[in-house]
């Protein structure tokens, strides 16, 4: 769930916060500008970077709360910082925070998060269900797909479904490759080499992928390009696939450890920054 989502369901159960935001930034600093958090009373969403700035920004934050409690709403206002020996932080930057009740006004504000990647993620083995559950609190749209409706159920039996990411039980499995906007990620790892086989020459005939990732081994992938080679795949396609997939260095064959590694490989790939 998006941070954002988090405040509108707040704002919705009248529940009383205040959004802090990072609203300006110089030199070296934990977070940018743009980043919010929110703080109630007794619980808090989101970083703004953490260590004494977020403890100081918390406080701020609790103390405003209570006075708006009292004596009704109060205008925003900001607070600029340097992150030096004062703070406890050697960043050495400055900070300007912005503090907000949470309203309509400052909901409207806040502008709608931009996935950074949009996933196919083809299997919803025990490396699958994994990599869900790593996703569910970064910014991206995820498609899951697979044929077998057991398998998002015993994901469902441990944790729920997380917004953004939609469980599709399709039968022609491949099929599905046509429906990914431009520009999509597809990691593929089902059940059946067969299968696996179907799915990656789509994408790849597709071509217009961001990343297009594989589960497997070395030998499986000279025995996937050479099939592709025969249906006359591109080799510029080809060269392209991730197989094996994770990033390097990262060792295990444990579905968390997998996960991790594929997960990481993903966020490299698109450039994305989670933090």
């Amino acid at each position: 769930m998006t941070l954002r989502t988090h405040a509108l369901r707040w704002l919705d159960a009248s529940r009383p916060a205040i959004v802090v935001e990072v609203a300006a930034t110089r030199g070296s600093v934990p977070r940018e500008a743009g980043t919010r958090m929110l703080v109630a009373a007794d619980s808090v969403r989101g970083t703004i970077g953490g260590g004494h700035l977020e403890w100081q920004a918390i406080a701020q934050a609790r103390e405003r709360l209570a006075r708006c409690t009292t004596r009704g709403d109060e205008p925003p206002r900001e607070q600029t910082l340097a992150l030096g020996p004062s703070l406890g932080q050697c960043c050495g930057g400055e900070v300007t925070l912005r503090y907000a009740p949470l309203d309509a006004a400052s909901l409207a504000a806040w502008p709608e998060t931009v996935p950074r990647f949009h996933l196919q993620l083809y299997g919803a083995g025990h490396v699958g269900r994994a990599i869900v559950a790593l996703l569910a609190s970064i910014d991206c749209r995820v498609q899951w797909i697979d044929e077998r409706e057991a398998e998002f159920d015993a994901f469902a039996a441990l944790a729920p479904l997380p917004p953004h990411v939609q469980a599709l039980c399709v039968d022609a499995v491949e099929a599905e490759v046509a429906q990914a906007p431009p520009g999509a990620c597809y990691l593929v790892l089902t059940h059946e080499h067969d299968l696996d086989l179907r799915i990656t020459e789509a994408v790849l005939r597709r071509g217009d992928f961001a990343y297009c990732g594989l589960i497997g081994s070395r030998t499986k992938r000279a025995r996937f390009v050479h099939r592709f080679q025969e249906r006359g795949v591109s080799d510029a396609a080809i060269a392209r696939l991730t197989c094996p997939i994770g990033l390097p260095g990262i060792t295990g064959k444990e579905p968390a450890v997998l996960a991790i590694a594929a997960v990481a490989q993903l966020l490299q790939a698109t450039g994305s920054v989670v933090g």
